[in-house]
Order: structure tokens, then sequence, then C-alpha cells
């Protein structure tokens, strides 16, 4: 029998690679999703596009918040939920009930839905934000997480409902708590995303403070990696880290992307906003001991990837 999967969040950046991953190796994947509007549906249908019509994936277009869950995890081995309200700046003030429901809320309904199914695992998405602005460096899983906006308390939030439905109901889970994630497909209000359509249309980039923050930059196809690897494996009850271990300059990937595209930016620097931190940096020991996780694509490598597709598929400049 194939194995079956629920991926939670499917049409977006992250999402949609891990689906087709999945289906390449011979998965029938249910993916959900009810495009959110924080940018294009016309982009996250683009996202999906080479899955739908394989007869290995199906589409659901539902809110978690409002679906019936039950009749769609009967049917699968294992859940990967990605599906969230992403964004640390918009997590401020009116919005944040949306973060509520739909990071913490959404993940309660789920975990609910499957703690009467016989689910063999539960790959929880979350996010370094959990450790806010930590002084200590690199970020270990057993810092004390103490995050630094309104989207980092909801991610938190979440990873402690997986913890509460594991030692309560024995929900297979395990959390991922991803490091920056880039490469094609991104969000077109990531950074990353952001800087080479800047640069490749000669519009200006704003740097929030000085473009030293360091971010440990982790390609999409080593978070997918890592989500497989989770789904995989015997252990449940834990949170991983997931990134490269080599945090970078934001002001180096800048320089990278002038590199590649053969194209000089003109950077405008503002003050930093409320929410980010200064730096990120993974402690990737645990997940590399406990599942053998080991990165494999270098920063300037995945940026050539990310800029490949921008240009490829005529991307808005």
């Amino acid at each position: 029998m194939p194995k079956t999967a629920i991926v939670t969040g499917c049409a977006g950046f992250i999402g949609s690679h891990l689906c087709e991953a999945l289906v390449d190796k011979g998965w029938q994947v249910t993916g959900i999703d009810c495009f959110l509007d924080n940018y294009s549906r016309g982009i996250k249908e683009k996202n999906l596009s080479s899955l739908l019509d394989c007869p290995d994936f199906v589409l659901v277009g539902e809110d978690l918040t409002k679906v019936r869950l039950e009749p769609y995890l009967r049917e699968a081995d294992t859940i990967f939920h990605l599906a969230s309200q992403p964004g640390v700046r918009g997590s401020w003030g009116k919005r944040f009930d949306t973060y509520i429901a739909n990071n913490v809320l959404a993940t309660q309904r789920l975990l609910e839905a499957a703690k009467g199914c016989d689910i063999k695992k539960f790959v929880y998405a979350s996010s370094s934000s959990v450790y806010g602005n930590n002084n200590i460096l690199p970020m270990s899983e057993h810092h004390l997480p103490k995050p630094f906006s309104p989207y980092g308390v909801t991610k938190m939030a979440a990873e402690n409902l997986c913890h509460l439905y594991h030692e309560n109901y024995n929900v297979p889970v395990i959390s991922l708590r991803y490091f920056t994630v880039y490469g094609p497909r991104q969000r077109p209000d990531m950074a990353i995303s952001n800087f080479i359509s800047s640069i490749a249309s000669g519009r200006p980039i704003t740097i929030y403070g000085d473009g030293n923050q360091k971010r440990d930059f982790t390609y999409v196809d080593d978070i997918v990696q890592a989500n497989i690897l989770a789904a995989g494996s015997t252990v449940a009850g834990e949170v991983f880290n997931v990134g490269r271990g080599q945090p970078v300059r934001l002001i180096e990937v800048i320089n990278m992307i002038e590199r590649i595209l053969g194209e000089k930016a003109c950077l405008e620097f503002i003050s930093v906003q409320r929410g980010d931190v200064k730096d990120t940096f993974a402690d990737i020991t645990k997940i590399n001991r406990m599942l053998g996780f080991n990165p494999s694509v270098e920063l300037e490598a995945g940026l050539a990837s990310q800029i490949e597709y921008f240009l490829d598929k005529n991307c808005a400049l």
C-alpha cells in the first residue's frame, strides 16, 4: 500500500515543494489550502501547476478553522501541518485575531481530529521566531523560547498544543523550527524575493537596520528533506531546529545576488522594525543525531536557483 499524507498549506511556498517530493516518492497526497489573501492566489495556483493533473494528488480548498477534518484524516498515515498566517510585521494590531485563528485554532482543530485517527506521524511546521532575541547563539532546542513578536507567540502556542496532545492523547507529533527558508516560489513579501525583484528591476531595496543582522538561510529542499525524515522516524514528542547552521549577514546575501544577476543594488536604510530579531543561528546537532538530517545546499547555489526560477517564470518585477 502506498503511503498517504495530508499536507496543509499545500499551495504555499514550502507546502507545494513538499507535495511534489512526496508524490515523486510514491505517496498519495491530499493537499488542503484555503488560499489566504496574504498574496496573489494566481501565484499559489502556479505553485501547484505540476500537481493538479497528477492522480496521486487531490486538492481540497477548505479552511482548517471550519472544515470537518475527520473524513480526510481517516485516510491518512501522516499529517504535515504547514498552513499558517505568516509574517512578523503583519501580526501586530488589529490583525492578531487572524493569526490566532489560522495559527492556533487551526492547529488545535487538526490535533483534535488527529487524536481519534490512526495517524503514524503529525509533523508541525514551527518557526525560529519562537526563540525571539536570544543572545545565546547558536539557538538550541533546550533554550527557553522568548518570542519577540505576536507571530512568534502564535507559533509557540501551536507548538505547545502539539506537545499537550502528544502527552495526553499520544498523538505522534514532531515540531520542526524552520530557520529563514528561501528558494524557488518563495513568497513575494519575503526578503530574498524582494531583493531579487528589486535588483532585477532597478528599484531600491529597503534595509531595516544596518544590514549586519544575520540569518540562518535554509534552502527549501533541505526543509523538505527534514519533513520526510521526521515522518519516517520512530521519534515523537520532540522539537527540532531545521537550519543550515551557518548564519550570514543580510548585506552579504545582497552582494551574492548582485554577483549572480550582474546588477548593482540601490540600498535604503531605515530603522529596525518591531518584532525583528537581531540574529538567528540554528544548532542542528539534535536533528542530525536523531533524524540524520544534513543540509546539502550551499547559500550561493540556492540563491542562483531562486534567481533562475524568478527569471524563467517571468515573475512580476
